[in-house]
């Protein structure tokens, strides 16, 4: 059979696949050296958390500038063992060209210089050097106090493992864990995405339910998450409006991530720090004529992937059924939720009802294609330009949508199929409109209805 749903990226076509029925870790960026990706200590808390907006569950920047240069003598222990052993770290090797950056021109200096080297192809470095100044302007359109040493910090980063992953490329499993050491993938992707949100005008509808999905995630319980899809920050965003109410919900995450996110050079660092889902998207599934057969066999371990995580219980799962981010639409320039493909929605449905364990499915809603909106139109080549924006951004899930409840009047499989996904997608709908009355028109709170109550939790 062929089940074809969404990824957080684009709709995924699964071919011929055949379905038999995590706490805390410490807040710093960087630990054991004997995993894959050690990176320098040299790269430090300064590094990765100036400015310091605010201490972070009591632990201050400082704190954890000391809590990692405590550990290097243990690392430089561990590099002596590995050097006798024969191994070699592929960091050992890496340029130091971005850590060791302290300023603008240090940064578009070493753009240039590792292009020259040949270790940056052309097309990457010209990219890095546009997200340079589209980052700077939206950080410093903030307002934050000592934002130009937030860009400087946060991109000399982001650079380096840039230019890692092109020295090293990293190949992304079916199933792909978010890498948290010895570099800590995850928080890099916070430290960069917390500075684009304008949490003064950011909100969280119904935050207790994410509350309650996290109370059934740990007593087993299999929650698919079923919404819209707007921008390449997305899961970070929703990791960053949680973190002070639901950290375990951003950590747990699952998301069904299409091939473009884990294969874009500027893309890949940011989606080592997810858990992620990978697929190839069904609007790229033909480029290549050549490589169908290998995606859809890619995409039937990935399938597989999945049921046996749902049989496990206790998994979250993220997927936007719309096969790919919203766009504007054309005549009037207005956002909203691109509509569901029903296959998909059912077929997920499907697979969260046979896994054996207690599935509950949710609407949730997005609202933050500012931070980083997509082109106007689907690409085809990779390698997209990137516009990054400084701006508030939105939150919101619903209550469990039942299937039995919805189509209980239904005549056929395909009614049902068809008013379930319309459900869900009104839903999000609905919420999205709230956002957008909170966000876009100034109305924060007051926008909430006795459907949607909106809230703020980090403060």
């Amino acid at each position: 059979m062929t089940l074809t749903f969404s990824s957080s990226a684009a709709t995924v076509a699964f071919a011929a696949a055949t379905v038999t029925s995590s706490a805390r870790v410490p807040v710093y960026p960087l630990a054991s050296s004997t995993l894959r990706g050690f990176v320098s200590f040299r790269l430090t808390a300064k590094k990765l958390f100036l400015p310091p907006l605010r201490s972070r569950g009591g632990v201050s920047v400082r704190a954890m500038s000391e809590l990692v240069q405590d550990k290097e003598s243990s690392v430089s222990a561990s590099i002596a063992l590995n050097e006798t052993a024969g191994e070699t770290p592929s960091e050992l090797n890496h340029s130091r060209t971005f850590l060791d950056a302290r300023s603008e021109q240090d940064l578009l200096s070493g753009i240039k210089k590792e292009a020259e080297a040949g270790r940056l192809p052309a097309n990457v470095a010209s990219g890095m050097e546009e997200l340079y100044w589209n980052y700077k302007n939206a950080v410093l359109s903030s307002g934050a106090s000592r934002a130009d040493e937030t860009v400087i910090s946060n991109m000399s980063v982001a650079f380096d493992r840039m230019l890692l992953g092109v020295e090293d490329p990293y190949t992304f499993n079916p199933y792909h864990k978010a890498v948290r050491e010895p570099f800590d993938y995850y928080m890099f992707v916070h430290t960069y995405i917390r500075p684009l949100i304008d949490f003064k005008n950011s909100y969280v509808g119904n935050a207790s339910i994410f509350s309650e999905l996290e109370d059934k995630i740990r007593q087993g319980h299999n929650i698919v998450l079923i919404s819209n899809h707007q921008s390449e920050a997305d899961p970070a965003v929703i990791s960053l409006l949680l973190e002070a109410q639901s950290p375990f919900i951003g950590e747990n995450i699952k998301c069904v991530a299409g091939d473009r996110v884990i294969t874009d050079p500027l893309c890949k660092p940011f989606s080592m720090g997810r858990n992620l889902i990978c697929v190839y998207s069904k609007k790229h599934m033909n480029d290549d004529p050549e490589l169908v057969d290998m995606k859809r066999k890619a995409n039937t371990r990935s399938l597989k992937e999945m049921a046996t995580m749902l049989r496990s219980g206790g998994q979250l799962i993220w997927i936007a059924p719309s096969g790919g981010r919203d766009r504007p639409n054309p005549s009037t320039g207005e956002w909203f939720p691109a509509p569901f493909d029903s296959s998909s929605v059912d077929n997920m449905r499907r697979l969260v009802e046979h896994s054996g364990a207690p599935g509950h499915i949710y609407p949730m809603s997005l609202l933050c294609y500012d931070i980083m909106p997509p082109p106007p139109q689907v690409e085809k080549e990779i390698g997209e330009k990137r516009l990054v924006g400084f701006h508030g951004t939105g939150l919101s899930i619903a209550p469990e949508i039942s299937f039995s409840d919805v189509t209980a009047d239904c005549e056929n499989p395909n009614e049902a199929k068809e008013a379930y996904s319309q459900a869900l997608y009104k839903s999000v709908n609905e919420q999205y409109e709230i956002l957008n009355s909170a966000i876009k028109h100034r109305r924060g709170v007051e926008a909430s209805t006795s459907a949607v109550s909106l809230s703020q939790p980090w403060n």
